[in-house]
C-alpha cells in the first residue's frame, strides 16, 4: 500500500494564500528551496486539481515559457471533470472519481502519492480518511482579511500525531502529521 501525503503551504492564520501576498507569502529562502527541490526529486505521484494546474501551467516554468512543466520527469495526474487534456509531459487527466481513483493508486501504484496544492483535492482527501501524512509548511504571517482559500474550511475533525518538524531559514515551520483515527473527546 502506497502513503499519501498532503503538502500545503498556509499561513499562521490558516490560509493557504493571500490576496495581497507573492509565491511562499514572501518568504521565500535557500533552505524552503533545497527543501522543495530534494521534495521534487523523489520517485512520486502527484495529485492536482484543475485550479493548481491551470495556476501553475500559468507561470514560466524552467525554459522561460509559459505553460512549461514546472515539475519535468516527475508524474502527475491532475483531477477535473472539466479539462481534457494538459500540455505537460508525464501528465494526465483524470476525469473518474477523486476518491476510487486515489484509492486505487495507493493500493496499486509503485510510488507515493502526493498532492500539490489543489484544497479541494485535499479537502476531499482527509474526509475520507486517505491521507497518511498531513504535512503544513507554515509561513510566519497573518494574512486576515487578504487571506484566500482556508485550509480547513469545512473538514471534520481529526485528531494528528507530530511525527516530525523542522524550521527552513529560521523562520518557516514544517510540521508532519499522521491522522491517529481516535476520536476527538468532546465536553
Amino acid at each position: 500500500m502506497q502513503t499519501l501525503t498532503v503538502d500545503v503551504f498556509v499561513s499562521v492564520d490558516g490560509y493557504a494564500s493571500s490576496a495581497t501576498s507573492p509565491a511562499y507569502f514572501g518568504y521565500d529562502g535557500p533552505m524552503l528551496e533545497e527543501w522543495i527541490r530534494e521534495e521534487m526529486a523523489g520517485p512520486q505521484l502527484v495529485l492536482m486539481g484543475r485550479r493548481t494546474y491551470e495556476a501553475l501551467a500559468g507561470l514560466s516554468g524552467e525554459t522561460g515559457d509559459a505553460g512549461a512543466d514546472p515539475l519535468p520527469g516527475v508524474d502527475k495526474v491532475v483531477f477535473s471533470s472539466t479539462l481534457k487534456t494538459v500540455s505537460w509531459q508525464d501528465t494526465r487527466v483524470c476525469q473518474d472519481d477523486l476518491i476510487s481513483e486515489v484509492t486505487r493508486l495507493k493500493s496499486e501504484g509503485h510510488v507515493p502519492l502526493r498532492t500539490m496544492g489543489s484544497l479541494s483535492v485535499v479537502r476531499q482527501l482527509l474526509e475520507a480518511g486517505l491521507v497518511d501524512r498531513l504535512r503544513l509548511t507554515t509561513f510566519p504571517l497573518l494574512v486576515g482579511e487578504s487571506g484566500r482559500e482556508p485550509l480547513f474550511a469545512g473538514v471534520g475533525s481529526a485528531d494528528l500525531e507530530l511525527v516530525s518538524h523542522h524550521d527552513l531559514d529560521g523562520r518557516v515551520l514544517v510540521m508532519e502529521y499522521r491522522p491517529t483515527g481516535r476520536a476527538i473527546p468532546r465536553a
